[in-house]
């Protein structure tokens, strides 16, 4: 999966970012190796779901796939 991310140098020194497509996901670093580190991160915890909060039957399955 592709994201575009928005990076934004902060007043402070460092950089912010935010991620358009998945609301209120957003990190900072203060070098730029930093940031990428994590927004990985970042994403990684915004998309994560737990799913002991779904109804799940006993014919359902629960798969997790790369994209």
């Amino acid at each position: 999966m592709k994201l575009k991310v928005v990076v934004h140098r902060a007043d402070e020194g460092g950089y912010w970012a935010e991620v358009p497509s998945i609301p209120g996901c957003a990190t900072q670093g203060e070098s730029f190796e930093e940031l990428l580190t994590n927004l990985h991160d970042a994403v990684e915890g915004c998309l994560s779901v737990d799913v002991e909060d779904v109804p799940v039957s006993e014919t359902d399955q629960i798969i997790e796939i790369a994209v």
